[in-house]
C-alpha cells in the first residue's frame, strides 16, 4: 500500500483545522493539525516531512514569524501560505521567504489541491526549482515593457491604483494590462502570477 503523503496544518481556527482537515483526509492525505505557531514549531524538528498549510493570521506568531522560525530550525519543508482577503501584501512577504503559493480563504479545493501538489513537487523532484524558472522566465518573455511595470508593481503587494499612481496611468489602464499579462502567462489568479514571477527571479532581482 502506497504511503500516504502528510499535511501539517497550521490554523488557529478550529473550523478551518476540522473541514480542511476533513477534505484533506478525503483526498488521500495524513493530516497533522496544530492550533498555533508555536505548537507547529515545538513538532516541527522532529515531524515527518510534508507540506506545511500556514495561516497568516494567528495570535501569539503570525505565518511570516512560523515561516522564519523554520528556517532558524532547519526545517525546510514546502510551506502553502492560506490567506484571508487583503492580505495580498503579506502574501507576498511569505512568497520572497519561499513559501510555495497562497491560498484565499475561502478556498476552493481544486486550487488547495494544486498548490499542494506543486508543495510535493519540490520535495520529491530537486529539479523542480530548475524547471519553474525556466518555464516562468519563457513566459514573462512575452509581456511589453509597460506589463513588466505592472508586474513589479503586483510583486511589491501593491494594488493597482497605487501601480497607476507610480506609472502616471489610470487605474483602468492598469487593469487592461494586468489582464493582458496574467493572458499571456497562462495566470488565472494572482497567486499564480505571483509565483511564475518569484519563480523566474523576478523577486529577488528587482523590478524589470
Amino acid at each position: 500500500m502506497t504511503k500516504s503523503k502528510i499535511i501539517h496544518l497550521v490554523d488557529d481556527e478550529e473550523a478551518i483545522r476540522k473541514s480542511a482537515g476533513f477534505m484533506l483526509r478525503t483526498s488521500g492525505f495524513t493530516v497533522h493539525s496544530y492550533s498555533s505557531g508555536t505548537e507547529f514549531l515545538k513538532a516541527a524538528p522532529n515531524a515527518s516531512t510534508g507540506c506545511v498549510l500556514l495561516d497568516v493570521r494567528m495570535p501569539d506568531l503570525d505565518g511570516l514569524e512560523v515561516q522564519s522560525a523554520m528556517k532558524v530550525k532547519g526545517v525546510a519543508m514546502p510551506v502553502v501560505i492560506l490567506t484571508g482577503h487583503g492580505d495580498v501584501s503579506v502574501a507576498v512577504q511569505a512568497m520572497k521567504a519561499g513559501a510555495v503559493d497562497f491560498i484565499e480563504k475561502p478556498f476552493e479545493k481544486a486550487a488547495l489541491l494544486a498548490a499542494i501538489e506543486r508543495a510535493f513537487a519540490r520535495i520529491e523532484d530537486t529539479d523542480s526549482r530548475a524547471l519553474e524558472e525556466s518555464e516562468a522566465q519563457v513566459r514573462l518573455a512575452l509581456l511589453t515593457p509597460r506589463e513588466h511595470e505592472v508586474l513589479a508593481g503586483l510583486v511589491r503587494g501593491h494594488p493597482n491604483k497605487t501601480i497607476a499612481y507610480d506609472l502616471g496611468i489610470s487605474s483602468r489602464t492598469v487593469e487592461v494590462h494586468r489582464a493582458s499579462l496574467m493572458g499571456k502567462l497562462s495566470a488565472h489568479n494572482l497567486s499564480d502570477v505571483l509565483r511564475i514571477a518569484f519563480a523566474a527571479g523576478v523577486g529577488r532581482m528587482g523590478a524589470r
